[in-house]
């Protein structure tokens, strides 16, 4: 069966970080992650097999900045097809010929485009159509436009991933709690119910939600009913856990598996689809994540 079609008829659960865990497998600070698909794809893989392991359906690609603009600054313009196509492959590999879905990643392309940034809006839509294209090609289950703040970076990566002929397109938004913790919205100003709306008339499968500040599984249980009172499209969600600190200057995610899995009925309580681990998460968090799942299915079965 197809994503949307599996979804119809249970929750499917994400990974968790991958940014965090390639730095913990040797990734020097600042470095390029996407290209270790190319350089170290035994890494890779096995940090993705951790969490098909801890229960996994799905698997997002380690290609959140495999767009041209972004790999440009890593002297890899020229690798953005062998980047992303290896990236779907590592994932697939990863499930062991077990049933799961790769979700290809998109993320924002690190700038503002004009006329408030410098960068034009015809080389970001190359880029996307181009790592697009890649993904989709490579066999990618889904495309995934993640992190966005802006309506217009989304758009343009959303009519990318629906040229390329992805089978299914998710639009993910990363919004941050006010300082009052009134209510959240992207950096750019959107609030969730002018981001569903944005979506749905975009032609987006999915509407998502990820990362953002202080976005913890408690606010993401918060969003999902606010996009759903504009649209009836499935959901997703990949709160971080909890709320950063900052140690011996290193941003440390604290919450443990336990304390980020507590919140988790609140969440599943919406009808989400699909929900995952952003920053902080790992395939620790994700288990825990996958036994209350399981737990509720016994439940309601019975």
């Amino acid at each position: 069966m197809t994503l949307l079609e599996t979804i119809n008829e249970r929750a499917l659960l994400g990974d968790g970080a991958m940014g965090t865990q390639l730095q913990q497998a040797g990734l020097e600070p600042g470095g390029c992650g996407e290209a270790w698909n190319v350089e170290h794809p035994e890494r890779v893989l096995a940090i993705q097999k951790t969490y098909v392991n801890a229960g996994s359906d799905c698997l997002i690609t380690n290609t959140f900045g495999g767009c041209e603009v972004m790999l440009e600054r890593y002297g890899q313009a020229g690798q953005v097809a062998e980047i992303n196509r290896a990236a779907v492959q590592i994932a697939r590999e990863a499930f062991g010929g077990r049933p799961g879905f790769v979700l290809g990643d998109m993320g924002p392309f690190g700038g503002l485009m004009e006329p408030l940034g410098e960068v034009p809006e015809e080389r970001v839509r190359e880029a996307f159509h181009e790592q697009a294209e890649a993904l989709v090609s490579a066999g990618a289950d889904a495309i995934i436009i993640e992190t966005q703040t802006s309506l217009e970076e989304l758009a343009i990566g959303i009519e990318a991933a629906k040229k390329a002929g992805a089978p299914c397109v998710i639009g993910s938004m990363a919004f941050d709690v006010m300082h009052d913790g009134s209510d959240l919205r992207t950096m750019m100003g959107v609030g969730p119910e002018e981001a569903a709306a944005f979506m749905v008339e975009a032609g987006v499968d999915i509407v998502a939600l990820n990362c953002g500040t202080s976005v913890d599984v408690g606010w993401a249980a918060k969003v999902v009913p606010r996009y759903r009172a504009v649209c009836d499209l499935p959901t997703m969600a990949q709160p971080n856990a909890g709320t950063p600190a900052l140690v011996n200057m290193k941003v440390v995610y604290r919450q443990t598996p336990e304390e980020m899995t507590a919140e988790l009925p609140e969440l599943l309580d919406t009808g989400i689809n699909i929900v995952g681990g952003c920053c902080g998460s790992t395939a620790d968090h994700i288990r825990k994540f996958r036994e209350l799942i399981d737990r509720r299915a016994e439940e309601h079965s019975s």
